[in-house]
């Protein structure tokens, strides 16, 4: 009896371990982040390249790379780098990507092991970086967008510095013209001018969820009036487009140091595109989009969403409903066309802006961007 006890107990822990293995092997081969059938066995990283770029050559969604790294959110705040000249590994028994060089030490964990091992890394955007070290998305497309006003409430608006005249009388001002500035300048000296731009809807709702900024340059405090109803001297440093009386000026934010590790979000999301940045109707790859979520709906930088086409309803007139079919046809929703990535990179309360990416159709307003499947 004791035998068969011990003969069961074994065969059980056994069973169990071969059911963990499996749940195991399941889980790192999820559909999210499984590998491509003709994935490469390596890739030297090049100049130019991205981690989302690099980890497309291998996965058949490249957001998923910080897990094939083994890296988790909480490893954002520690990040290191890949330079070019290193190697790629996939390793396919372990079903994980291993970094390495073209020095001949072979291939490395992504968690490192020698002085020279370097994890690849979530962050387009760190104090110290090596001019060399390559980014997580391309970075120099949302560069300008990182630091800008984009979404403004209407108070905002109210209570920003405004231009009260220029000099000479001039209409419109640009780089090195003299501007006089009305407000209150809460010890700043280097602004930014923007114009109100037109409020952004809702596609849902058709509610306000803010006024986008049109950002026309930068201009710097030469003067401060010396009494309270004097205006404050400004010169343009810079102007992308032309600036006149009324434009606003806000406080140039601290360059921001961002870290972007992708990840689905936490929420079930079903938001929709609210603008196509520059005002244009479509959008393509690597182009910036708003879309009608944000904080308030969970949504945080790295958020990767599904963009979709709604193929909406048709009417199966094989089917009649009724008696006799005299009760008109059957109405089928038809899926949604999947078409592409957005990545999130600026979240406002109610508003996020994304980068889209690996699209294989255009991007319209009122297209949805959804929680991937």
């Amino acid at each position: 009896m004791k035998n068969f006890s011990t003969v069961a107990l074994n065969l059980v822990f056994a069973f169990a371990l071969a059911l963990s293995a499996a749940s195991g092997a399941q889980a790192q081969a999820t559909p999210h982040c499984a590998f491509l059938a003709n994935a490469p066995d390596q890739h030297l990283v090049v100049r130019g390249d991205t981690l989302w770029g690099i980890s497309g050559k291998f996965l058949q969604h490249p957001w998923c790379w910080p897990q094939v790294w083994g890296l988790n959110r909480d490893e954002i705040k520690n990040p290191h780098w890949i330079y070019p000249g290193q190697i790629v590994y996939f390793d396919r028994a372990a079903g994980r990507l291993r970094l390495g060089n073209s020095s001949g030490s072979g291939d490395v964990s992504a968690h490192g092991g020698n002085k020279e091992d370097v994890r690849l890394s979530p962050q387009t955007r760190m104090e110290g970086m090596g001019k060399e070290a390559i980014s997580a998305i391309p970075a120099s497309v949302i560069e300008t967008f990182l630091s800008r006003p984009l979404i403004v409430d209407e108070n905002g608006l109210k209570n920003a510095l405004h231009i009260v005249a220029s000099q000479e009388g001039r209409v419109y001002m640009g780089k090195g013209d003299k501007a006089y500035v009305r407000g209150d300048l809460n010890g700043g000296t280097s602004f930014q001018v923007f114009r109100p731009g037109t409020p952004l809807k809702d596609p849902e709702t058709k509610k306000i969820m803010g006024y986008e900024a049109v950002f026309l340059g930068t201009a710097k405090l030469e003067r401060t009036g010396k009494t309270a109803v004097e205006a404050h001297t400004f010169s343009i440093v810079d102007a992308k487009e032309e600036m006149g009386v009324g434009d606003r000026l806000m406080p140039v934010p601290p360059l921001p140091i961002i870290n972007y590790m992708p990840h689905p979000p936490e929420r079930q999301t079903d938001a929709r595109v609210a603008s196509i940045y520059g005002g244009v109707t479509y959008a393509g790859q690597n182009q910036v989009v708003a879309i009608n979520r944000g904080k308030d709906d969970g949504l945080d930088i790295g958020t990767v969403l599904q963009l979709s086409h709604s193929a909406g309803m048709v009417e199966d007139k094989t089917t009649k409903k009724g008696w006799f079919g005299l009760g008109g046809t059957t109405k089928v929703k038809l899926p949604d066309e999947q078409y592409g990535s957005l990545f999130i990179f600026r979240v406002f309360n109610k508003v996020s802006y994304g980068l889209v990416m690996e699209v294989t159709n255009t991007v319209e307003v009122g297209d949805a961007a959804k929680s991937p499947e």
